[in-house]
């Protein structure tokens, strides 16, 4: 798994967030800025609503890119490549943002009592699902790269800012939440620039900033998983929130007629293999949603609605195989329906 999961070149994402148009017949009083560029490994999209000054997206496209230079192991001589190199040497000496995001990891590690682990690194690298080197390992393979995956060996020291890793190989992996912390940085950026109306895509990691120009919420879109483009299973209404997804499709390979995705279970080695197509979480912070989305999915249905039941402000929609749709109660008081060929359950 690269830093950032969910590349934007799979743009059907399984259960992508898709921006319901809502205000093209609307006459704005300032022509809306946008800006995409390919940074943090996926296609990001910044819009904004009520502001032309440019400058305000630049400033925002150049922090995306001072966080892959950060936190990035896909890319050579980051603070994350030098932790990760250090491993049972000695502990390293970071920059906040990385030492911010290594905690936050570190904490939802915890509390998902290790079905999502950073230290997942070794086995993503060994499967390389995403990349042009994707293959089924060898038992052999998986059993060597486990035994390096275990978050409990991450050290932190508050008053150094310092990481150390204290087995050689293990490999800390940012992909489940590093790129939700991209996005409430930007969200920073544009309120501190007091922008009002925006809308932040980050390759599928979506948050939108206040209201559309007519003052009502946006509507976004929940993609229908069996189908490509816009098809949606329904939208959520909302304003200032983030909305983040994990599925099964966004990254996979298919060997001897079988689909092998990119969220890998730190005790089987494996893909986890569920009755989930994927989760949407939403929530106030994009690192939250980012966590939580791949989370819930490895949690399953029924263990993923007690642990987000258990935690607030924050929302999940869990799609299965079956064509059923389990809501938390937030979830469902601002989702609409508009696929009868899924049923919500209660």
């Amino acid at each position: 798994m690269k830093l950032f999961k969910k590349l934007s070149c799979i743009l059907v994402l399984f259960i992508t967030i898709i921006i319901v148009a809502g205000c093209a017949n609307q006459r704005l009083p300032i022509k809306p800025i946008t800006k995409t560029e390919l940074v943090i490994g996926t296609v990001c999209t910044i819009t904004i609503y009520d502001k032309s000054d440019t400058t305000i997206i630049d400033e925002s496209f150049a922090r995306l890119r001072e966080l892959e230079n950060i936190l990035s192991i896909s890319k050579s001589n980051t603070e994350l490549d030098e932790v990760n190199n250090m491993a049972g040497i000695e502990p390293v000496e970071v920059s906040n943002d990385t030492f911010n995001v290594v905690k936050k990891g570190l904490e939802y590690s915890k509390l998902s009592g290790g079905s999502l682990d950073i230290t997942i690194g070794p086995l993503v690298k060994l499967w390389g699902i995403g990349t042009d080197n994707a293959k089924l390992p060898s038992e052999k393979e998986i059993n060597e790269k486990k035994a390096l995956i275990d978050y409990n060996k991450i050290q932190i020291d508050e008053s150094k800012k310092s990481i150390f890793l204290k087995d050689s190989n293990m490999i800390i992996d940012l992909g489940a939440i590093a790129k939700g912390y991209a996005a409430d940085e930007i969200v920073k950026i544009l309120k501190n620039a007091e922008v009002s109306s925006a809308i932040i895509d980050l390759g599928g990691n979506i948050y939108v900033l206040g209201d559309k120009i007519d003052g009502t919420p946006w509507k976004v879109g929940v993609q229908n998983p069996e189908k490509s483009g816009s098809d949606t299973i329904g939208f959520v209404s909302v304003s200032n929130k983030s909305i983040v997804t994990s599925g099964v499709y966004e990254r996979y390979f298919e060997q001897d007629g079988k689909n092998y995705h990119h969220i890998l279970s730190p005790d089987t080695g494996y893909p986890y293999d569920n009755n989930i197509l994927g989760v949407s979480i939403l929530s106030n912070n994009s690192i939250d949603g980012d966590s939580l989305s791949t989370t819930l999915f490895a949690l399953g249905v029924d263990e993923g609605l007690k642990l987000i039941n258990s935690l607030d402000d924050v929302e999940a929609i869990f799609i299965t195989k079956n064509h059923e749709l389990y809501l938390t109660n937030g979830f469902k008081k601002a989702f609409t329906l508009t696929n009868n060929n899924y049923e919500i359950k209660e």
